[in-house]
């Protein structure tokens, strides 16, 4: 891996020039549980300004060649304009994609791959979550003079789209699932971000324990270089049970704003006060954030209340169902 790594990021160096901010390494590389025969190497490429397509070409000819040398699953690289790190935007726009999948697109029509892959992906939230939380920086800018933390509402609705449709999945591709499944709920639960396999030990001690001979598989599986037999009914049962627990804790963000009763005085700073605070009657319901997102712990009612600088509050009716 460290060889085609110094190799890519070389290889960028030439290729991108001076339009090249950063080379960012994320996913099991960085977690603790890199497997070539299982695993891909992760990384976000951060540019400065929009790439023309002659460049992408010789870009995406270079990652294609590397990919060759690579790991069982390959290289999955997404270029960025800084513009979209800080302040982050979400959907995140990508100036271009690759993974696996796409060989054979890019193999067969090039040009038109290079002018079309672009566009915007939900999933660059969780790619910068766990950037900011466990990335490494291979190149270029710090971590933290490039990407700001991912609002909570962004991330939990990133890792949503990977797992709502878990329990018609999970029978085709049951050991991602299962894992990331856990660690998603870890994070929820917790607010971890872990890895696959930290996702699969978490769970062994949070989650039902009907469900631990399933987890305990699908770490064996991901760890070791054998083929494990599920339980389909089981595993359907666990990707039920593991969604409804992560549906009632999905986040909503409290959409707060000042009104001046009178127009000639001006507002407190932020040296008084914080413009808004917030605070849960019952944090083993729900949650609040220092930015206004709600996050559901448990079935039942409580509320929020909001309070502005001169001290003024409002109430806001939380149900967690």
């Amino acid at each position: 891996m460290d060889t085609v790594l110094n190799c890519f990021v070389e290889q960028s160096k030439e290729i991108l020039k001076d339009n090249l901010v950063g080379i960012y390494l994320h996913g099991s590389a960085v977690m603790g549980c890199y497997n070539p025969a299982k695993s891909d190497i992760d990384l976000i490429i951060v540019v400065k300004d929009s790439i023309e397509d002659s460049v992408k070409r010789a870009f995406m000819d270079m990652v294609v060649e590397l990919n060759e040398k690579g790991p069982a699953k390959g290289i999955e690289m997404s270029v960025v304009k800084q513009s979209a790190c800080k302040p982050f935007v979400y959907p995140t726009p990508f100036e271009l994609h690759f993974s696996v999948a796409h060989l054979d697109w890019y193999g067969k029509n090039p040009d038109d791959y290079v002018s079309k892959m672009k566009g915007e992906d939900k999933d660059l939230a969780a790619h910068f979550t766990i950037i900011n939380h466990r990335g490494k920086c291979l190149y270029g800018a710090s971590i933290k003079d490039i990407f700001v933390d991912v609002p909570v509402q962004d991330y939990i609705d990133s890792i949503w789209n990977d797992i709502a449709e878990a329990e018609e999945e999970i029978t085709d591709n049951p050991l991602y699932i299962i894992l990331n499944l856990a660690r998603v709920l870890a994070y929820i639960k917790d607010g971890l971000v872990l890895s696959k396999k930290e996702g699969g030990e978490w769970a062994l001690n949070n989650v039902h324990e009907r469900y631990h001979s399933l987890i305990q598989d699908a770490l064996i599986e991901y760890a070791e270089d054998r083929i494990i037999s599920y339980d389909t009914n089981l595993a359907r049962d666990y990707a039920k049970y593991m969604v409804e627990k992560l549906q009632v804790k999905k986040a909503s963000k409290i959409k707060a704003k000042t009104i001046l009763v009178d127009k000639k005085k001006d507002q407190l700073g932020d040296a008084h006060a914080k413009e808004f605070r917030y605070a849960s009657s019952d944090k083993s319901i729900a949650t609040v954030s220092s930015k206004g997102v709600v996050t559901g712990k448990s079935t039942g009612t409580c509320t929020v209340y909001v309070y502005s600088r001169n001290g003024l509050a409002k109430e806001v009716a939380v149900t967690v169902k």
